[in-house]
């Protein structure tokens, strides 16, 4: 049993004792009664109310997660994207005028890079780093 009801079971038992209005005492407890009908009513709003703000937080919390599923996807792509960028662009300083130079594996390969800011031509000997991974294929062989 609600509020409601028993706020409604409340007022017919106060109108089975028949009380008399013009007493102090029928004056007061009809008064109480009337409140509480009104606090009854209130809660009933509340109530509704509430439901209503739960329909509400629901759909934000599901946006919410939308939102979140998109920004890690995206996250995580980004991040996918700089490490496969770290993986083939090399960085190393120009012993001329000491900038960075930033090349690709293909540039690599071809064994030099001319610095963009003051054309020195920079040459990397690979046959220490092929050995260096023919040597670590061939112990991992052996096991």
């Amino acid at each position: 049993m609600g509020i409601s009801e028993k706020v409604a079971y409340l007022k017919g038992l106060a109108e089975g004792l028949s009380l008399d209005e013009s007493t102090k005492e029928g004056k007061l407890l009809l008064a109480i009664l009337d409140v509480l009908d009104d606090m009854a009513e209130e809660f009933s709003d509340i109530e509704e109310e509430i439901v209503d703000l739960e329909d509400g937080l629901d759909a934000v919390s599901d946006d919410l997660n939308d939102v979140e599923e998109f920004l890690y996807e995206t996250s995580d792509d980004e991040e996918d994207d700089e490490e496969e960028d770290d993986e083939e662009y090399f960085v190393t300083t120009c012993p001329e005028c000491e900038e960075e130079v930033i090349f690709d594996e293909s540039v690599l390969e071809d064994g030099e890079v001319v610095c963009p800011n003051c054309g020195t031509r920079l040459e990397f000997d690979l046959s220490d780093l092929v050995n260096a991974v023919s040597d670590g294929d061939e112990e991992g062989d052996e096991d």
